[in-house]
C-alpha cells in the first residue's frame, strides 16, 4: 500500500480531505476537495478538482493506537463572498420566516456539487462563526449537499436557553429551523440517520459516529426529557433508537409528525401541527403494559425476516451451542485455571473482528496493560513474548485494534467496586463509545454491601444487571467461581456457584468452561431461547502460547492467522 492509499485508507468517516493527488499543485493547496465515503472494508474517494476517484480497501492497514485526547479538526474558511438574499429566499420556499431563525448561524454562497456543479447553496455553520468547526452546504435548487470541514457536535445548540429542560433532537437542519419557527428549540444531528440498518438497529460499525451525544452529555444530564422529532422513516426510527440507548430510554420521549419530517409538516400543516406533535410526544416504551401495536415494527421484522439472530462466537462449533445477543446475560462458570476468561476474550475479540462491536471489561484479576497483551495475542495469533512473538509493525496493528474497541473499567480512587459502579462507567462508555458487550471478572470482587443476606444480595444484583443489559442492549458476560466441586458430579454448573441458586435462575445462558488434560470443555447448561442457542457439550483447542481457541477439528497453523502487515 503506497502512502497515497494509506491516507486515504485512514479515514475513519465520511468527510472531506485534502486530494493527496493535486493539492500539492494547486494554488489553494489547503482546499479539501476530495469526498471520502466510509464503507464496511474499504473507503471509497473522488476528488471534484482533478477527477480522481476509485476505492481502497482497508485489511492492509496498519492502525496506529490513537491519542484518548479528543482532536478537534482545525477551522473552515467562512466565504469571501456571502449573499444574505440566498439565505432569505430559501427560508421563505420552505415556509420559514427569515426573522424567526436570524440568531442561528446561515450564510448564502454559491458552491460546487458534484452532483450537479455549481449552484447557489445555504451553508449551516458548525461552532464559532468566525472560525467554524464545519459548514455543511445545500443547493437551494436539488437536494444535494457538500461540506467543508467535519461537523461533529449539535446543530443549534448556542441558540439554545440556558434553562432548557425539555431537550428536542432532530435529523436535520431544517427542521431545527422549522421547529424555531413554531417556537420550539431544537438541535440536529451533525450527520444524519444512519445509511445501514436492520430491524430498527444501527450498524456496530457506525458507532463511531454518534460521539457528539458523548460531548453534549452534561446537556443531556441536565435535562428533564429528551423530546425526538425524527424523520418518520425506518432510519429515523433507528436514529431514534440508538440515541436512546446511549442516553437511556427512561428520558426518552418521541413525537409523531403528519408530514415526513419537521419542515415538511411545517409547510403543508403550518406551526400549530408542530406544537401539537410536541405536546403529543409518548415515552418510549420502558416498563408497564403495551398494546399490540407498539410491538408493531419488530412484529412485522419477526414475520418477514425471522426472529434475530445471536452473533457467531467465531468459533463453528461453539456457534451450534451458543451465539451472542444484545440484552442478555451469559453466566460463565468453571474451576479455577479451565480458561472461562480467555474464551470471553476470544469471542469478544471474534466479534470485535466480525462484527465491530465494541466492549467494557471490569476485570479484577487481570491489570490492564497485561489484559492487554493476551487481547492482543488473540488478535494477532502469536505470542506477546518470547522467541516466537509478534513483530512490532504487528504490535500496533493489535494495539489501533483493540483502542477502537475494547475499554476497561479501573477506579483509581481506591473504593471497592459495587455493580451500580460498574453499570455507571459502562453507562458513560455507551454514550460515549456505543459499547455493546460488558465483561464482569469475577463477581466475588464486587463489594454487596452488609444489608441483605448473600442470597438476596446476589438475586438484587444480577437483576440490576439484566435490567440494565435490557435497556441499553447490552450483552453482558459475567464470570462466577463455583462454591466447591461435588465429588464425580462432573464438570461444575449454574447451581455449583457460590452463594445463590439465582446465578442460574437469572442468567439467559450458563457457560462452564472445563479442562480435560490438554483439552477444553465449553458446556452449554442454560438457553433460554432455541433460537440462540442449545444445551450441550464441544470441545475447544487451546494452544497455550497464544491463548487463542480454535475448533478442534481445524488444525492451526502459521498461514490461517497470518496478518499481512
Amino acid at each position: 500500500m503506497n502512502s497515497v492509499e494509506q491516507i486515504i485508507a485512514a479515514q475513519t468517516e465520511n468527510s472531506r480531505i485534502r486530494c493527496p493527488f493535486c493539492s500539492d499543485d494547486r494554488k489553494k493547496s489547503h482546499l479539501r476537495t476530495m469526498g471520502i465515503s466510509v464503507e464496511e472494508n474499504r473507503v471509497v474517494y473522488q476528488c471534484f478538482h482533478c477527477g480522481a476517484a476509485g476505492a481502497v480497501r482497508k485489511e492492509n492497514l496498519i492502525y496506529q493506537a490513537k491519542q484518548s485526547e479528543k482532536v478537534l479538526p482545525p477551522p473552515v474558511d467562512v466565504p469571501s463572498e456571502v449573499k444574505p438574499e440566498i439565505v432569505k429566499e430559501f427560508l421563505r420556499s420552505r415556509g420559514i420566516d427569515p426573522e424567526l431563525v436570524k440568531e442561528f448561524p446561515l450564510v448564502g454562497s454559491n458552491r460546487y456539487f458534484a452532483e450537479i456543479g455549481k449552484s447557489n447553496a445555504i451553508g449551516f455553520v458548525y461552532g464559532d462563526t468566525r472560525q467554524p468547526q464545519a459548514i455543511k452546504w445545500r443547493s437551494v435548487t436539488e437536494k444535494v449537499f457538500t461540506q467543508q470541514g467535519s461537523a461533529r457536535t449539535f446543530f443549534g445548540l448556542a441558540q439554545l436557553p440556558k434553562d432548557t429542560k425539555y431537550l428536542v433532537i432532530c435529523e436535520g437542519e431544517m427542521d431545527v429551523l422549522a421547529l424555531a419557527t413554531a417556537g420550539i428549540a431544537a438541535v440536529s444531528v451533525p450527520n444524519g440517520a444512519p445509511a445501514k440498518i436492520s430491524d430498527r438497529k444501527v450498524d456496530p460499525k457506525d458507532d463511531g459516529k454518534f460521539s457528539y451525544v458523548w460531548d453534549a452529555r452534561e446537556l443531556i444530564e441536565s435535562a428533564e426529557r429528551v423530546i425526538f422529532f425524527p424523520d418518520q422513516d425506518e432510519p429515523g426510527m433507528a436514529l431514534v433508537e440508538e440515541l436512546a440507548r446511549r442516553i437511556g430510554r427512561a428520558k426518552c420521549w418521541v413525537a409523531t409528525l403528519l408530514g415526513k419530517d419537521a419542515n415538511e409538516t411545517l409547510q403543508k400543516h403550518g406551526a400549530q401541527a408542530l406544537k401539537d406533535a410536541f405536546s403529543a410526544a409518548k415515552p418510549l416504551p420502558l416498563e408497564g403494559v403495551y398494546t399490540a401495536e407498539d410491538f408493531q415494527t419488530q412484529i412485522i421484522s419477526l414475520y418477514a425476516d425471522g426472529v434475530v439472530q445471536g452473533a457467531s462466537t467465531g468459533l463453528d462449533s461453539l456457534d451450534q451451542l451458543y451465539t451472542v445477543l444484545p440484552g442478555q446475560l451469559s453466566v460463565v462458570t468453571g474451576m479455577p485455571g479451565s480458561g472461562k476468561s480467555e474464551l470471553i476474550d476470544q469471542i469478544c475479540v471474534n466479534i470485535a473482528m466480525q462484527k465491530g462491536w465494541r466492549f467494557a471489561i471490569a476485570s479484577f484479576e487481570n491489570p490492564p496493560h497485561m489484559h492487554i497483551a493476551k487481547l492482543a495475542e488473540k488478535v494477532i495469533g502469536k505470542p506477546f513474548f518470547g522467541d516466537s512473538r509478534m513483530s512490532e509493525d504487528e504490535r500496533d496493528y493489535a494495539l489501533g485494534f483493540l483502542n477502537q474497541h475494547f475499554v476497561f473499567l479501573q477506579s483509581h480512587d481506591g473504593a471497592p467496586a459495587t455493580v451500580q459502579s460498574i453499570i455507571d462507567r459502562t453507562k458513560q462508555a455507551v454514550m460515549r463509545m456505543g459499547v455493546r458487550g460488558l465483561i464482569i471478572d469475577p463477581y466475588n470482587y464486587l463489594d454487596m454491601g452488609h444489608n441483605d443476606s448473600e442470597h438476596q444480595a446476589i438475586s438484587k444484583m444480577l437483576t440490576d444487571i439484566v435490567l440494565f443489559c435490557k435497556s441499553h442492549e447490552l450483552h453482558v458476560w459475567f464470570v462466577a467461581h463455583p462454591a466447591k466441586q461435588i465429588p464425580d458430579s462432573g464438570p461444575p454448573k449454574g447451581q455449583h456457584i457460590s452463594g445463590s441458586a439465582a446465578w442460574f435462575a437469572k442468567a439467559d445462558c450458563g457457560i462452564t468452561v472445563h479442562r480435560v488434560g490438554n483439552q477444553t470443555e465449553v458446556h452449554i447448561w442454560k438457553s433460554r431461547f432455541k433460537w440462540v442457542g442449545k444445551i450441550g457439550m464441544t470441545e475447544l483447542k487451546y494452544d497455550v502460547p497464544t491463548g487463542v481457541y480454535s475448533d478442534k477439528t481445524l488444525p492451526m497453523s502459521d498461514e490461517y492467522w497470518s496478518i499481512d502487515v
